[in-house]
């Protein structure tokens, strides 16, 4: 439990003071964001506003996680400090997915091309990350078997029969493609992605640190071994989610309204992927469509909009993403992040509760 509070702290601290040192870095460069022509007009005075913030993180993220397990193996010799493949393999996509984003947001400043990668170049690259994680998540299997993954489909646990690797490796790229594109649609807003994600990190901590205690390798000391949960790393799952929640928290500080400084597609890409890969490797593929709900509104309204035109030439929405229509509505940029915060946070909580009342249901 000490390496879930250290990744938290180490996280939210290195975030808190490398960020605006990578903010002159990237003012110093000329790195700032480019804004489109056909967005509200009160985004134009955000041109120039260094991007590629979530370099931040990401770096923050993972230095906390191996920084947590140096302090806690060195504080007690009993604890077993050593990485394992579900946090590696969370932690790879995350940074997999990042460096996709990287390119694009570098090919968006430094040639100036608004929409960076070209679109078969910036699928290719995410294809390849996310077809790495969703192969080696079925290898490394525990002493009871358990790989990080499972070829099943899981809500709050696993249900159902195999669907093979094959189908596996489809299903988690779905996951891991509409996530990252998720986060990304959301990220429209100072401070909206970075809050957001924030919350749905947090309740993965719980989760893993839930999941721990309910494994079943400690059936024998269960009041009830029927709803335990056969998940192969959850408590080092719910460092890797304390270690991201943190170094989120931290950069919101300067990611909040008037932004200093933006995630990017480098940011945006990468908590994409570490949701889907905290969901996949925690059992709740399918509930991550509750726990991030704010993600899977903001992705349906673009659908929503493309389609109602294509088939109708009308639009249902002023402008998609959602939060740009209720800008062009007259609400404020921080009255639209705050309340899509408290959807979020509704969202949240009823995952949780559902995950919750999965275990009693089993009790």
């Amino acid at each position: 439990m000490k390496q879930i509070l250290f990744a938290g702290v180490i996280g939210l601290f290195l975030t808190l003071v490398g960020t605006p040192l990578l903010i002159k870095l990237l003012a110093r460069k000329g790195y700032g964001q480019y804004i489109r022509d056909d967005g509200p007009r009160e985004h134009a005075s955000k041109r120039g506003t260094p991007t590629m913030g979530g370099i931040a993180f990401i770096a923050a993220t993972i230095a906390a996680y191996f920084l947590a397990k140096v302090i806690t193996g060195s504080l007690d010799e009993d604890v077993d400090a050593a990485p394992t493949y579900s946090g590696v393999l969370v932690l790879g996509l995350m940074a997999g997915m990042g460096l996709v984003g990287f390119l694009d947001d570098y090919i968006k400043i430094v040639k100036r091309r608004s929409l960076g990668l070209r679109a078969k170049a910036k699928m290719a690259g995410q294809l390849i990350g996310g077809i790495a994680f969703a192969v080696l998540s079925l290898q490394f299997a525990d002493n009871r078997g358990n790989t990080p993954a499972s070829t099943k489909l899981s809500f709050v646990q696993d249900f159902g029969w195999s669907i093979g690797p094959v189908l596996f490796v489809v299903w988690a790229l779905f996951m891991i493609l509409a996530m990252s594109n998720g986060v990304n649609l959301t990220d429209g807003l100072d401070g909206l992605a970075t809050g957001a994600s924030v919350l749905v990190f947090g309740a993965y901590t719980f989760i893993g640190v839930w999941q721990f205690q309910e494994s079943c390798a400690n059936a024998a000391t269960l009041i009830n071994p029927q709803a335990c949960y056969e998940v192969r790393d959850p408590l080092d799952l719910a460092v890797v989610a304390a270690a991201l929640m943190g170094s989120c928290l931290g950069f919101l500080w300067w990611n909040t309204s008037p932004a200093k400084i933006f995630m990017g597609d480098t940011g945006s890409l990468a908590l994409g992927g570490a949701l889907a890969g905290l969901a996949i490797c925690s059992r709740t593929e399918l509930l991550l469509a509750l726990l991030g709900g704010l993600f899977v509104l903001i992705t349906m309204s673009v659908v929503i909009q493309v389609g109602s035109f294509r088939l109708t030439g009308k639009r249902v929405f002023r402008m998609a993403p959602l939060q740009h229509h209720f800008e062009l509505k007259g609400w404020s940029e921080v009255l639209v992040v705050v309340r899509f915060w408290i959807i979020q946070g509704i969202c949240v909580i009823v995952g949780l509760g559902i995950f919750y009342a999965g275990w009693a249901a089993d009790k």
